[in-house]
């Protein structure tokens, strides 16, 4: 998991659909569909429409939390929480051609996560936002770079998606701890102009990716 992730977030202006439209107008090509309050029927009438967007744009699209419904419509992988089903248990019903990812907040969230069989994490917050309940500690640049340390020490190779309050701002600083990834949601949908901010943002990462790839 590189690059930049798109998560779903219903607003006032858009909803699920015409959020996952937006990135991959603006040329971002890894959503996550994040439904936690709608009823599995809506997520997965949801899940079907956005599959078959991400496939008109050559875009992977992922479930948040619900693992039967990523094996239904056929998406490239699902998401899971500290609160949703175990990893080993998703990756037991999907088999290895899925992607499974994991929340994790700390260095021992990531290595249960290892042990459990999934592709990447997503770690945070990195500061605080309101688009997740029951936030955990905001770690910040110094926090990413003390964890991805303690990952390289112990020979952790998951690729790390940063996630939690980044703005386009942050990128640079944020990509520069060593993560593969940001995740982002609120700093392109509540952009005065969302899909050029996604195509800035699009640029931004791909240009520090590059960036570490080089010097880092």
């Amino acid at each position: 998991m590189n690059g930049l992730l798109f998560i779903t977030h219903r607003t006032e202006r858009y909803d699920d659909l015409q959020s996952v439209e937006i990135a991959l107008e603006g040329g971002c090509r890894q959503i996550q569909l994040r439904m936690k309050d709608a009823p599995a029927g809506e997520v997965e009438d949801v899940a079907h429409r956005a599959k078959a967007l991400c496939d008109e744009y050559h875009a992977a699209l992922y479930i948040d939390d619900y693992v039967e419904i990523c094996r239904t419509v056929g998406a490239a992988g699902v998401h899971l929480g500290k609160s949703d089903m175990p990893p080993s248990e998703a990756r037991a019903m999907l088999g290895d051609g899925y992607v499974i990812g994991g929340t994790a907040n700390t260095f021992e969230d990531i290595c249960a996560l290892h042990g459990q069989q999934v592709n990447y994490v997503g770690l945070g917050p990195f500061r605080f936002t309101t688009t997740k309940k029951n936030l955990s500690p905001v770690l910040g640049p110094e926090g990413y770079r003390t964890i991805l340390r303690q990952c390289r020490e112990n020979k952790i190779p998951l690729p790390v998606v940063a996630i939690g309050g980044i703005t386009a701002a942050d990128i640079p600083d944020v990509m520069r701890t060593g993560v593969s990834g940001i995740a982002l949601s609120s700093a392109i949908l509540n952009a005065e102009n969302p899909v050029e901010a996604t195509r800035r943002i699009v640029r931004l990462v791909e240009q520090e990716f590059i960036f570490k790839q080089i010097y880092v």
